[in-house]
């Protein structure tokens, strides 16, 4: 076989597997529907995305060792607080710790925000996550307005993305 012939089948072949691999790749978009998902709080109530259809969502992906998500975490609770009246749901989805644990961090730092539990990283695979926190802003009808990775350093910070939501003042 000569080296051009080579050449050519690897360029091929090359093409197939990044072809293959973005056919493959259905990770959430903005301007996209979520994805569906059904996990359980603390206290084993399963809570699904469909039963939050009509209603902005705001999903944060953390872990309790995550350090730049505890440090958001306070602002995460000020959000919930003030914006449940309002229409809003936060729900903040720990990927890998156990209930004991998720437990314990959410009575040692003082919060009541719903936690979600993903102790596979199941839902965190499906929604793509490669970086936590990552935060979903998500509208009324089940479309992802905002996706952010990183932590926020405020409460404006978040306020600023829920302004992309049609939220009840």
């Amino acid at each position: 076989m000569s080296t051009r012939l080579k050449v050519i089948l690897v360029i091929i072949l090359t093409l197939a597997i990044l072809i293959a691999g973005c056919a493959g790749n259905q990770n959430p978009r903005i301007g996209k529907p979520a994805p569906e998902f059904q996990l359980n709080t603390l206290d084993g109530q399963p809570v699904s995305l469909s039963d939050l259809k009509g209603k902005p969502v705001l999903i944060n992906f953390w872990a309790s060792w995550c350090r730049p998500c505890c440090e958001e975490m306070p602002y995460l609770q000020q959000i919930y607080d003030e914006w449940q009246e309002r229409g809003l749901t936060l729900l903040a989805i720990n990927i890998g710790d156990n209930l004991s644990q998720v437990a314990e961090f959410m009575q040692s730092q003082g919060l009541s925000l719903p936690v979600l539990l993903d102790t596979e990283g199941k839902v965190a695979e499906q929604y793509g996550i490669r970086g936590i926190p990552t935060s979903f802003f998500i509208d009324k009808d089940g479309i992802i307005k905002e996706m952010r990775v990183g932590a926020f350093q405020s409460k404006a910070e978040i306020e600023s993305s829920l302004s992309k939501l049609t939220i009840t003042k």
